[in-house]
């Protein structure tokens, strides 16, 4: 089995002009043109995506979306599609993220939908799965996040099943400055990875990657990156400091 490549992926939620976007990565594709051995994925908003991705042409950065619609064209005010995605080079793109569940009525059902609609577009998605605070002190984190993944990849095929990405993010740690500790954050990759163990059996357990997202920061990263079954990062808030974010793709 081949060994899995850590991925740190940059989320900048709605932050950044078209200007500052490509200031941004243009500071990053200079730093991190050495890295080798991970990847490296910045998620701008929908209006610097273009840029971003022409700016980073020739380069080890890889570019995703936040979020995208399921349908690939239609009446739908507002939506991103999957062609439009596809047509802009996007690698990835981010799907199911907690503030889409909590803000934009995102169920599982839509996320499984958008996850098929992105493979079929040759857009790798990175699933968003994690318990509230109320959910982890009821004893619940391990159902509900069974619940989210069984949901999100139903009716993926084999080869899809161990290219999806699995993020795990406990709501109660994004944006809040708490972290789940290095050990309560391994404890459900190692449980997201043996339920992939019994769904799909050991090659696929063994492939899936599996990030960690919640207030992780250049001062925690190497504790995180450590833990066994955490195979990178989804990044917040220190992805929007071009510092910061070279010092956690440099771990």
């Amino acid at each position: 089995m081949a060994k899995r490549v850590p991925l740190i992926a940059g989320n900048w939620k709605m932050n950044k002009t078209v200007k500052e976007s490509v200031e941004l990565v243009l500071a990053l594709k200079q730093k991190l043109s050495d890295v080798k051995e991970r990847e490296i994925l910045v998620c701008p908003p929908y209006t610097s995506l273009y840029a971003v991705k022409e700016n980073l042409k020739n380069s080890n950065i890889k570019v995703g979306a936040q979020n995208m619609y399921f349908e690939k064209s239609g009446a739908f005010t507002g939506e991103i599609s999957p062609l439009m995605l596809k047509d802009i080079g996007c690698d990835y793109v981010i799907i199911g993220h907690s503030e889409r569940r909590q803000y934009f009525g995102e169920t599982d059902d839509s996320v499984n939908k958008k996850m098929k609609v992105a493979f079929e577009n040759g857009i790798t998605p990175i699933v968003c799965v994690g318990e509230t605070l109320q959910q982890r002190e009821k004893n619940e984190a391990f159902s509900v996040i069974e619940k989210q993944i069984k949901i999100g990849v139903a009716g993926l095929s084999g080869d899809q099943i161990t290219k999806v990405v699995i993020a795990y993010e406990p709501v109660w740690a994004i944006g809040t400055g708490k972290t789940a500790s290095p050990q309560q954050a391994e404890e459900i990759h190692a449980f997201i990875r043996k339920l992939y163990f019994e769904m799909y059996g050991k090659d696929s357990s063994e492939a899936i990657r599996i990030l960690y997202g919640g207030s992780v920061k250049p001062d925690n990263i190497s504790e995180i990156m450590k833990q066994p079954n955490i195979d990178g990062g989804l990044i917040g808030g220190a992805a929007l400091k071009a510092d910061d974010f070279i010092k956690l793709v440099s771990y």
